[in-house]
């Protein structure tokens, strides 16, 4: 099978990677605006030539999107004016509600699979992609009765590949989900390292003291701005509404504390480790 895969970082890379290994894809074409990011792509050897998108389109048979949701909105429409009905186009990204209402009357919309991994890491860029970064993950399908029943196929047998659990979701529901699974974090990360790097001005031997517990809670703002700011921008509203919470339970935090009711205290930590029961 021959596959395309626009966008050759974390993402797109480790899915070329496991492809490839598991000899699923015989060709893999690497389309990124990034010269540097084509270039070390193809020393790694995860993918097997260049072209332009509209070099590649009509020769292969999956193009996978493995861009910031913005430049998925901005591509897919004409991608899917410009496919046959033989080939299926995937999307790995992290909102889905502007994404499929952008393409709801689409002629081709069949042959669109919505996809989102619900993997990845820190890092970003080819170097970052590694063999079985999906491998026990969960693939979330979104509006998958309006893939045409074939190009529905082609992405599973894809997705079996890559070994990952599958969970299928509308788009409004996927994208309230992921804000508080995953969108939420990554700000929560980003707001406690701007509060430690603040306070690294007036105390600057702080991060002497930084451990494997401060590096797990942080590690996420060392994320890609360039990823993350399309997804705040499309999820808005439910990230807002997922940080109006956090904020009230930050604040609930800071009352019982200025109140020195540890026993109250003592409670909301025993409620939160009921989180165990998501996170085994």
């Amino acid at each position: 099978m021959k596959i395309a895969i626009i966008g050759v970082g974390l993402i797109g890379g480790s899915i070329a990677i496991t492809l490839k290994e598991k000899k699923f894809a015989s060709w893999v074409i690497g389309i990124d605006k990034e010269e540097q990011n084509i270039r070390k792509a193809l020393s790694l050897g995860f993918i097997d030539e260049s072209k332009s998108l509209e070099a590649a389109l009509p020769e292969v048979d999956v193009l996978i999107l493995a861009v910031p949701v913005d430049a998925i909105c901005k591509l897919l429409p004409s991608i899917l004016d410009n496919i046959s009905p033989s080939q299926t186009v995937m999307d790995m990204g992290s909102t889905k509600e502007k994404l499929l209402s952008l393409i709801e009357k689409h002629e081709n919309r069949g042959r669109f699979v919505a996809c989102h991994p619900m993997a990845g890491t820190e890092h970003s860029g080819p170097e970052a992609a590694i063999p079985n970064l999906f491998a026990g993950k969960t693939m979330i399908y979104c509006d998958a009765t309006n893939s045409d029943e074939d190009a529905f196929e082609t992405a599973e047998a894809l997705v079996d590949q890559l070994e990952m659990k599958t969970v299928f979701m509308n788009a409004k529901e996927h994208d309230v989900h992921t804000a508080y699974v995953s969108h939420i974090s990554h700000i929560t990360s980003f707001a406690l390292a701007l509060t430690v790097l603040e306070k690294e001005k007036s105390q600057g031997r702080i991060f002497e003291l930084a451990s494997s517990g401060f590096e797990s809670t942080v590690r996420l703002a060392k994320s890609s701005a360039d990823m993350w700011i399309p997804i705040f921008r499309q999820n808005r509203k439910n990230i807002m509404d997922v940080l109006e919470e956090h904020i009230h339970q930050l604040q609930n935090m800071q009352h019982l504390l200025e109140t020195e009711d540890y026993p109250g205290i003592y409670k909301l930590i025993k409620k939160s480790n009921k989180i165990k029961r998501i996170l085994k």
